[in-house]
């Protein structure tokens, strides 16, 4: 399967209908104080970059944000895919995106919080495989049992 990864607009009719579906996982799997997903409204502000994964035919894969936190850190955000899509390495295709993006940015690390809970097991595995190690709360985050937080330490930016 091809698939594409570019900035798009989180208020695609298609895109508001995966990013609705990810919030209500989110809140029917982690009380509302325990929920960290962002709306559409919040995927566009300055400091938000917003893709979505599609395959060659146009069809909505998966959607991510980067959102930087400092000058040399970033925060990864919303990172969901498509229920017919998942298995098929959609996930890594969009994570390898934003590592390679942050990297080029001159980043130094990138963050991500994520749920503690069985539901999460696999984006916790996909993150653990891409060299992210637990981290305690980051930019706000408080301590809470039901999050898991990361962090990747990148290499230097390549010279441009």
């Amino acid at each position: 399967m091809t698939v594409a990864v570019a900035t798009d607009d989180p208020h695609r009719p298609d895109v508001l209908a995966l990013l609705h579906e990810h919030l209500a996982d989110m809140y029917a799997t982690s009380p509302a104080e325990s929920v960290h997903a962002l709306d559409p409204a919040a995927l566009t502000g300055p400091t938000m970059t917003f893709w979505t994964a599609r395959s060659s035919d146009g069809a909505l894969l998966g959607c991510v944000a980067l959102h930087q936190l400092a000058p040399d850190a970033g925060e990864l955000k919303s990172m969901r895919t498509a229920a017919a899509s998942r298995g098929r390495g959609v996930g890594a295709t969009m994570l390898a995106h934003v590592v390679a993006e942050a990297t080029a940015r001159g980043y130094r690390t990138l963050h991500l919080e994520t749920g503690s809970e069985p539901y999460f097991a696999a984006a916790r595995r996909l993150y653990e495989r891409a060299g992210f190690t637990t981290c305690g709360p980051f930019a706000g985050y408080g301590p809470d049992p039901l999050s898991a937080f990361y962090r990747l330490t990148l290499p230097a930016a390549p010279p441009a």
